[in-house]
Order: C-alpha cells, then sequence, then structure tokens
C-alpha cells in the first residue's frame, strides 16, 4: 500500500514538472512527503505488509 502511494505521487510529480502544472507547489510537497515517509520506513526497518 505505501509502495502504491509513494509511485502514484512520484508519478504525479513527474507528470505535473513534465506539464508545467505546480499547483502552487502542491505535487512538489506531496513528493517530499513520500520521500520522507520512504526513508523513515527504510531506516526503522518496519517491512509494509
Amino acid at each position: 500500500m505505501l509502495w502504491g502511494f509513494i509511485g502514484l505521487l512520484c508519478c504525479l510529480w513527474l507528470i505535473a514538472v513534465v506539464a508545467k502544472f505546480t499547483l502552487g507547489g502542491l505535487i512538489h510537497l506531496l513528493l517530499v512527503i513520500a520521500v520522507v515517509v520512504l526513508i523513515v520506513r527504510l531506516v526503522t526497518g518496519r517491512n509494509a505488509v
């Protein structure tokens, strides 16, 4: 579930960058949140179910 969410946010970010449409930076904020969650999950060593 988490990996799918991170992948979706990365795809949305990539589409926004290519289309030069950022919704006032909202897409970039979501990407940063996804990366932070990913790093926390990797550091804590918890596996997604």
